[in-house]
């Protein structure tokens, strides 16, 4: 029998896509994985209660500490703030410490952005890179089409603007390069004229539940052990 393989979910708030991956786990529709820890960016993420009521770790990294004693004038240090926000966090997936090594971590071997709203500079990627942990993201969008923040938003209004008649969802490999990583799974969405932006949201939230698991399904089916 293949070891258990663990998943490290990164959140920022709500985290019904977490609960999505929590449920398929327990249906045993992600094989030999679980999810063994949350991180969220956020400290009063729901996402957060979600991973309390099954007992599964977690903790809070907030950008919000770093730039607690830089003013906004002082551009530089927040720069350089930032950039220690995630070398901390990647010290944190790959050792279980901002600090260093710990003894008894338990590496994770997939990471997932499931809804998790702070770009992955450099910084994060290369000691991520350095032991090949592989990092997939949930984008509301199509491959190329709005990448970055609101993306349902601005879909739908290319939408109303008969600009696009698609949307869609991807679960893509993150790179640099923001959701510009390659598609391991698209699913798209016909825009509607007579649909408002809430009705539009709910359907690609329903798409985001079933997408986030396949992808990461597949995503699995790529670790080597």
């Amino acid at each position: 029998m293949s070891r258990e393989l663990n998943i490290l979910v990164l959140i920022s708030g709500s985290g019904s896509n977490l609960q999505a991956l929590i449920d398929a786990s327990a249906k045993g529709l992600l094989g030999h994985a679980r999810i063994h820890r949350v991180i969220s960016s956020l400290a009063d993420a729901y996402g957060l209660t979600r991973a309390a009521n099954h007992q599964i770790p977690s903790q809070v990294h907030r950008l919000k500490e770093y730039y607690a004693s830089i003013p906004k004038e002082d551009k530089e240090g927040r720069k350089a703030a930032r950039e220690q926000f995630n070398t901390d966090l990647a010290n944190i997936v790959v050792h279980g410490s901002k600090h260093g090594s710990v003894a008894d971590y338990v590496r994770p071997d997939l990471v997932v952005c499931a809804g998790w709203m702070l770009i992955l500079s450099p910084a994060f990627l290369n000691v991520v890179a350095e032991v090949n942990l592989p990092i997939i993201n949930l984008h509301p969008a199509l491959p190329g089409a709005f990448d970055g923040t609101h993306a349902i938003d601005r879909a739908w209004q290319a939408g109303q603007d008969g600009l696009i008649t698609e949307g869609g969802v991807m679960i893509h490999k993150v790179i640099v390069e923001v959701d510009r990583g390659e598609p391991l799974l698209v699913k798209k969405l016909d825009l509607r004229k007579d649909e408002t932006l809430e009705q539009y949201e709910e359907r690609v939230h329903s798409t985001e539940h079933v997408a986030i698991v396949e992808g990461t399904k597949l995503a699995l089916d790529e670790v080597k052990l």
